[in-house]
């Protein structure tokens, strides 16, 4: 989900915030292009919305709900003709995420009709390309008025990549100011609740799209007086502050650190207290190799380990070392605040997209959505073709929501084995790691035989493709399922009252009188036994 990136923007800490990552397909390691999404928000229900294909009577008239209130914004004319849409990808290959980054309080705009959630799936309802995209995203919002704050879109197709940023004009003017910029094919990119458009090509109309007013407005109202070719969107309309860059400008800074040579360049930059003295990084890089589906995976999962940012090596991580801390994000103590850092990956994600698309391949076999229904390092990606008919009954279910559990849900059961691990991280996390990756080297090593077979189908009958994808998207799901409630079922037997019941060759240990042997209490590792002798001191020293 987005951020409230208006409260970062002016020093407190957002609710919602998200990352996306953008990769060319010549910088991957297949010819695929992807972009990511970690709808992170705190209460959020994570559902995968399916939207079929539809034709509209002429008159008629679609409501705007809002994404994120569910509030009723209005109604537009519906478009003839509506493209079939698997959560934020369409049967195209058209995708869009975003993140939001809030940007100047006074240019949201209470009258506007569109909010950012309903201008993506229209979006992918009405386009065919990445381009078709932006031109439908930036005309809806002139025409009806735009409901929401300022946003970062990634807009790929299976050609070309792009990152969208725009803003509204406050309440007297109708429409945004915006800009477009295409990643280049071998270069990655990320945006993470910050604007990251700062200046930009005005004369390369192939790859540089933008408002016509985009500069003219900022000078009007005061915000930009140098020349045009100085022009910087992010600092016009979101100018940053410390919580602009530590709690999302690193996120930025860390993907990139895995992939590109000499980011500690940046680090006085992503560190947040040199605004206006650091250089800020470049909207794309090219990286030091290309990237694998699971390398863009596993960044997905990331908590700045290995970095000056790393959450694992304070006494907030606790005993076991956990890369997660409770929230808000800042905390006061004896008049002073602090803040937590804002890794990547974080516990309220409702769910985490890797989207793929290939050139090299029909539209329905090529789009493929992964997805999880939790926090991306607790959870393994399954595949969704964009050519599936219906989404995976356990990410759409029926007796479920924010406040109902079931047993049927991916969300719920997902959570459930997270919410077990969080607490003693470093004691059950490497079995869940294990059972994450065997899920999602299973789905790798099939990946190529059912894309053949859909292909076959797909010669003589796309309807037989189409459901034959629909039943592997849904068959991996259940498999993930089935798996993820025998991992909680073990967790609790193996770890039970925090001890660790002893196994031998993948069964758990008995006595010669057939009762399970004696657990293990580990008890606190050395670091935070001197963590706690150096708090009490001889409190509880033994005399």
């Amino acid at each position: 989900m987005a951020a409230l990136a208006l409260a970062l923007a002016v020093g407190s800490p957002a609710a919602w915030a998200c990352t996306s990552f953008l990769v060319g397909k010549k910088a991957s390691a297949d010819g695929s292009a992807f972009i990511t999404y970690n709808q992170d928000d705190y209460g959020m229900f994570g559902r995968l919305h399916y939207l079929p294909a539809a034709t509209h009577a002429p008159g008629s008239m679609r409501r705007i709900i809002d994404g994120d209130t569910n509030a009723y914004h209005g109604e537009i004319p519906e478009a003839p003709y509506t493209y079939a849409v698997m959560g934020y990808i369409n049967e195209h290959q058209v995708a869009i995420t975003e993140t939001t980054f809030g940007g100047r309080e006074e240019l949201a705009d209470p009258n506007g009709i569109i909010d950012y959630v309903s201008l993506m799936t229209i979006a992918l309802q009405r386009s065919k390309t990445a381009r078709e995209a932006i031109q439908v995203m930036t005309t809806l919002v002139q025409t009806y008025g735009y409901a929401s704050e300022g946003e970062s879109f990634s807009i790929a197709d299976p050609n070309e990549v792009w990152m969208l940023e725009m803003i509204g004009k406050g309440p007297e003017e109708r429409g945004t100011v915006w800009v477009a910029v295409r990643i280049p094919d071998d270069c990655i990119a990320c945006h993470a609740n910050q604007s990251r458009i700062h200046r930009f090509d005005m004369k390369d109309k192939q790859n540089v799209l933008y408002a016509k007013d985009v500069v003219s407005f900022a000078r009007k109202r005061g915000y930009f007086s140098g020349k045009d070719a100085d022009f910087s969107f992010a600092d016009a309309y979101a100018p940053a502050d410390f919580g602009a860059i530590r709690y999302c400008e690193t996120r930025v800074w860390s993907f990139y650190n895995k992939w590109v040579e000499g980011m500690d360049r940046y680090l006085d930059y992503a560190d947040g207290r040199h605004i206006g003295q650091a250089e800020p990084m470049p909207l794309y890089f090219k990286p030091k190799q290309k990237l694998s589906l699971h390398d863009v995976m596993n960044s997905m999962r990331d908590h700045y380990e290995g970095t000056p940012f790393d959450v694992t090596k304070d006494v907030g991580a606790g005993p076991y070392c956990a890369p997660y801390r409770p929230t808000p994000l800042t905390w006061e103590y004896e008049g002073k605040k602090y803040f937590n850092e804002r890794p990547i990956s974080t516990q309220q994600t409702a769910g985490t997209y890797v989207i793929q698309v290939r050139d090299f391949l029909p539209n329905a076999v090529g789009g493929v959505l992964w997805y999880g229904n939790d926090d991306p390092n607790m959870v393994p990606y399954t595949p969704v073709y964009c050519s599936a008919t219906q989404a995976p009954s356990c990410y759409d279910p029926s007796d479920a929501d924010g406040v109902t559990f079931s047993w049927n849900s991916a969300f719920w059961v997902q959570n459930w084995v997270s919410n077990m691990t969080y607490p003693r991280y470093s004691q059950l996390f490497p079995s869940l790691q294990q059972a994450r990756q065997e899920l999602e080297d299973r789905y790798a090593a099939h990946q190529a035989e059912v894309e053949r077979q859909a292909m076959e189908l797909l010669r003589y009958d796309a309807a037989r493709a189409a459901a034959y994808l629909t039943d592997y998207s849904a068959d991996c799901a259940r498999q993930m399922m089935d798996r993820w409630i025998k991992l909680g079922q073990y967790l609790i037997v193996k770890y039970n009252d925090q001890t660790v019941k002893p196994e031998k060759d993948g069964k758990f240990e008995l006595t010669p009188d057939g009762l399970g042997a004696r657990p293990v209490r580990p008890g606190f590792n050395e670091s935070y036994k001197q963590t706690i002798v150096k708090e009490t001191g001889d409190k509880y020293l033994i005399p």
